[in-house]
């Protein structure tokens, strides 16, 4: 059992940055593809980014390619997305996910074995 929790969300302006982190608990997050979903306000969830076991390779959503950056520490057990140039539809509900299965990187929901609760990120215009 791994637990997620997410942390650093919060409210910026339209082209500032925001650094999120998620805390694993209960096992190395060494053993799990990481990513990052977020669901918007009245939207489905959806896939912003994804790190491999050892963070040697990241994949990212369109949307956010350029301007977001995941990163991990596995000895730390924390995994981060930098969120840089933000825009009002990057406000989202934004939440850290452990993938025990994929060898690399995962867009689909449906690979990932845990989630964390959640963090608001707000982006005003």
């Amino acid at each position: 059992q791994v637990q997620l929790v997410e942390s650093g969300g919060g409210l910026v302006q339209a082209g500032g940055s925001l650094s999120i982190s998620c805390a694993a608990s209960g096992r190395s997050i060494s053993s799990y593809a990481m990513g990052w979903f977020r669901r918007p306000p009245g939207k489905e969830r959806e896939f912003v980014a994804a790190i491999s076991r050892s963070g040697g390779d990241a994949y990212y959503a369109a949307s956010v390619k350029g301007r977001f950056t995941i990163s991990r520490d596995n000895a730390k057990n924390t995994v981060c997305l930098q969120m840089n140039s933000l825009k009002p539809e990057d406000t989202a509900v934004y939440y850290c996910a452990a993938d025990l299965r994929s060898v690399g990187t995962s867009i689909w929901a449906r690979a990932y074995d845990y989630w964390g609760q959640g963090t608001q990120v707000t982006v005003s215009s």
